[in-house]
This record gives structure tokens, C-alpha cells and sequence, in this order.
């Protein structure tokens, strides 16, 4: 028997339950996984809000654990192999559950579960971020909006570690001392912060190359302001509200900005784009470039867990452990 979270309607995370079910055997093509570490992200939020259509009743787009039995045309991975997997169909909020064999990358000894659990889906989205939607290397400015968070950290780090500047903002002193830990070069401090005048300052009025905003409400307008121009922002988010429409005119011709709103779970639904990702993020966490301090959660506990995420009560990841 399997434990799983359902959600019995969009909403608060009071919609979140637990259940058990006895799950079907693997079918061909599939693998069943015993579950060690579930990570937890903003989409998992944004979907039980139903900001985002979900196909069925279920949550959680990435899990680490191990194999425990294969279906038919499964050569790779093996029972008892560790893996790790990304990506729909969702429903990682569980103990146990079937998945399609290609979404399983097998994990090397030397990288805990936990490790994995804090950063694969936030590594993967980092990666598209620095190198599909604009490539950030050496002599790159960006500009990175709440900093301290766990997707925040690991940008901060992975840019750094490829030559940028980072000028991250965030919401108080403490979670200011959290990005310069991870990297940051400047921090801006307060949510009423007027970041578009102090990146001015801090870049001669040039701009920044990148900006990386997933605060959304009314900061992707202010974000704009803050970026030079043909250069790139990126809207990953919308922690703070629903973003109110972008007039055209507001992107060019004068400014000649180019405004991205790309969306990892399309991404991980390429084969090779998920394969390559995913093999950059377990590089990069082996070489100590992506690490995370996240913090644990019992799986019953899911519901608190979704509340200090959504309400920046955390630093950091969150993972569930069933």
C-alpha cells in the first residue's frame, strides 16, 4: 500500500489530504520507485491553486528513491537502482508510485538523497535559465529577485561560478546575509526597495544583461526598468500576485527589450533537454558548485511544508520524507 497526498479541490493548502491506495503493477515501459526524499517547489503551489491545470488530483514533480520493480521492454534502470526523476506526469507526493522509465537518472553513491531532493528541479530550471533562455558567462550582469530563496541560491551560486555578477534582492537583512553566503555581489534589501534606481547605481546606468523574476504582482514592470537594452527578462514566477498585462510598448521599440516566460516543465519534456540538464546538475553538485541547506518535512506534514514556502517563512529548499 502506498500513502499519497491528494488535492480535493484548488485552493488553500488546507486541499491538501492523505490517502492510501494500492498501486497497479508497473505496465510496460514503467518503473515502480519506493520514494526517500520528494522535493518541493512553487509550481507544486501555483498547481494546487489551479493557476495551473492539473490532469489529475495529485502533486509533486520530483523525488528521489529506489527502484523496486520494472515492467516489460525496462532494461535501465534495475531494481535496486537510485534514481532520481523530474517532470510529469506529477504525483511525487507519495510513498511509492509508477513511473515511465526514461524519466529515471540514475544517481551516483556519493550524492545523499536529500542533496538531490533540494536541488534537481531547481538546478534543472537554473540550467535553462543560464544557458537556454540567455547565456550567462563571464562579463554577464543579472539581476536576480528573491536571492535567498532555494532557486534563488542555487542561480546565485551556478552564475557566480560562471563568471556573472549578481545583484539579487530580497525582503530583509537575514535573507540578505543568505544570498551573499551563496554569492551574491550586491544585495538589495526591502520589499519596497527601489532596486530599479540602485541597479542604475550599481551598473552606471547601463543596466543589467539578464533580470530573473519570479516575484511577479507589479515587480515585472519595475523589473523592466532594469535591463539594458536588447537584453532579457526572465518571468518565472508569481509569488506575489498575478502579473498585470505588459503593454508591447513597454518593450520596445525604444527600449529594445526582449521578454522571456519559458517554463521548465516544457523543457523537461524534451527527452534530450532533460537528459542534459539533468546530467549538468548532478555534475554540478558533485563538484560543490549547487548545494542547498533544505530543510525536512514529514510527508504528513505537507500542508505546512506549502504554507512556509508560500508565506517566505523558509530559506532555502523544502523536501518531504514519507
Amino acid at each position: 500500500m502506498a500513502t499519497i497526498i491528494r488535492l480535493r479541490a484548488p485552493g488553500g493548502a488546507d486541499q491538501l489530504e492523505s490517502a492510501t491506495i494500492e498501486l497497479p503493477p508497473p505496465q510496460a515501459d514503467e518503473i515502480r520507485i519506493r520514494q526517500t526524499a520528494i522535493g518541493v517547489n512553487f509550481i507544486d503551489i501555483y498547481q494546487r491553486m489551479g493557476l495551473y491545470p492539473l490532469p489529475a488530483a495529485m502533486l509533486g514533480v520530483e523525488a528521489v528513491g529506489v527502484v523496486t520493480a520494472v515492467g516489460a521492454n525496462v532494461s535501465s534502470p534495475g531494481v535496486g537502482d537510485r534514481i532520481a526523476y523530474a517532470g510529469t506526469p506529477v504525483g511525487a507526493y507519495a510513498s511509492e508510485r509508477n513511473l515511465p522509465a526514461w524519466r529515471a537518472v540514475n544517481l551516483p553513491p556519493s550524492i545523499a538523497d536529500e542533496a538531490v531532493a533540494s536541488v534537481f528541479v531547481k538546478g534543472i530550471t537554473a540550467y535553462m535559465l543560464l544557458s537556454r533562455v540567455y547565456p550567462v558567462g563571464v562579463g554577464t550582469t543579472v539581476l536576480l529577485h528573491s536571492a535567498a530563496g532555494g532557486l534563488g541560491q542555487l542561480m546565485t551560486r551556478w552564475a557566480r561560478h560562471l563568471g556573472a555578477t549578481v545583484i539579487g534582492t530580497v525582503g530583509s537583512e537575514l535573507k540578505a546575509e543568505t544570498a551573499r553566503d551563496a554569492g551574491a555581489h550586491h544585495v538589495i534589501v526591502g520589499r519596497d526597495a527601489d532596486f530599479a534606481r540602485e541597479v542604475a547605481s550599481l551598473t552606471d546606468a547601463r543596466g543589467v544583461d539578464v533580470a530573473y523574476d519570479g516575484v511577479g504582482g507589479a515587480t515585472l514592470a519595475k523589473t523592466l526598468l532594469c535591463v539594458r537594452p536588447f537584453g532579457v527578462i526572465a518571468s518565472i514566477g508569481q509569488s506575489a500576485g498575478a502579473i498585470p498585462p505588459v503593454d508591447v510598448e513597454d518593450l520596445g521599440p525604444r527600449r529594445s527589450l526582449m521578454l522571456a516566460r519559458p517554463s521548465v516543465m516544457a523543457y523537461m519534456n524534451q527527452a534530450q533537454d532533460y537528459r542534459i540538464a539533468a546530467d549538468a546538475v548532478l555534475s554540478a553538485v558533485r563538484e560543490g558548485i549547487l548545494t542547498s541547506a533544505g530543510t525536512a518535512y514529514r510527508l504528513s506534514d505537507v500542508a505546512q511544508a506549502h504554507a512556509d514556502l508560500e508565506g517566505g517563512r523558509s530559506s532555502g529548499s523544502l523536501y518531504l520524507v514519507p
